[in-house]
Parts: structure tokens; C-alpha cells; sequence
């Protein structure tokens, strides 16, 4: 089962068990550029130009979690590619996984803006720019 929790949810879970593995699952780019949160494991789900599912996600997790009940969060722009991350893993055995929901920027605004009403770095959670 893939549970869900908010940024601040997920924060205070990551404080509490220090065992668990935040994965940030966008493109490069994005986790450069638009920021990530401090501690995050970087492991593209799809990858600019193409949007092609990385065939090396699950190798990469395995990696970084080899265990199947490591707790892995994972966290996206919005939460959608984290969820269909989170299924991947679910399928292949990881047993406590969490979509943080609203993502890294949270849903578009009126405006079309991204950051102005959920999300990670709106949350005022630690975070960084590479």
C-alpha cells in the first residue's frame, strides 16, 4: 500500500525515522535548477526530451535502499510522477512507501504559477539549489 502524506507530514516522518530515504524523482534539471529538498536522493523517474521511463529507476533505488522495508518517500514536482514511481516499487517488493503529496511546487495557481499554494519549498521546508 503507498500511503500519502503533505510536505510538513513528510517532514516530520523523515525527522522521525532516520532509516527512511527521501527520493526526489524529477528530471535533472529540475532538481538543479528549481531546487530540491536538503537530503534528497536524486533518481530521475523520466528524463527530459523524451519523457522515457528510466530504465535504471528500480537498480537505482536498490542502491540506496536495498532493504524492502527501508521507508521511501517520494517526491515529485506536483505528485503524480512520484506516485507512478511508487508503484514501480510497490511491484517489486518495497513495502513502506509515501507520495508526498503536492509535490516539490504544488499545484498551478490561477495565474498559472506553480510555489504559490502547496508544495514542499511553500511549506518552508529545508531546501536547496544546485
Amino acid at each position: 500500500m503507498i500511503d500519502n502524506l503533505t510536505p510538513p507530514q513528510a517532514w516530520e516522518f523523515l525527522k522521525d525515522h532516520p532509516e527512511a530515504k527521501l527520493i526526489d524523482v524529477r528530471t535533472r534539471m529540475e532538481y538543479a535548477f528549481v531546487g530540491h529538498p536538503k537530503d534528497a536522493v536524486h533518481i530521475p523517474w523520466k528524463e527530459f526530451p523524451d519523457w522515457q521511463v528510466n530504465d535504471r529507476f528500480l537498480d537505482a533505488v536498490r542502491e540506496v535502499a536495498a532493504d524492502p522495508d527501508t521507508p521511501l518517500l517520494l517526491l515529485c514536482r506536483s505528485g503524480q510522477r512520484s506516485l507512478d514511481a511508487a508503484r514501480v516499487l510497490e511491484q517489486a517488493g518495497y513495502r513502506q512507501l509515501i507520495n508526498v503529496l503536492e509535490g516539490f511546487e504544488g499545484d498551478l495557481d490561477a495565474e498559472k504559477h506553480r510555489g504559490t499554494q502547496g508544495g514542499w519549498r511553500f511549506h518552508g521546508l529545508p531546501w536547496e539549489q544546485s
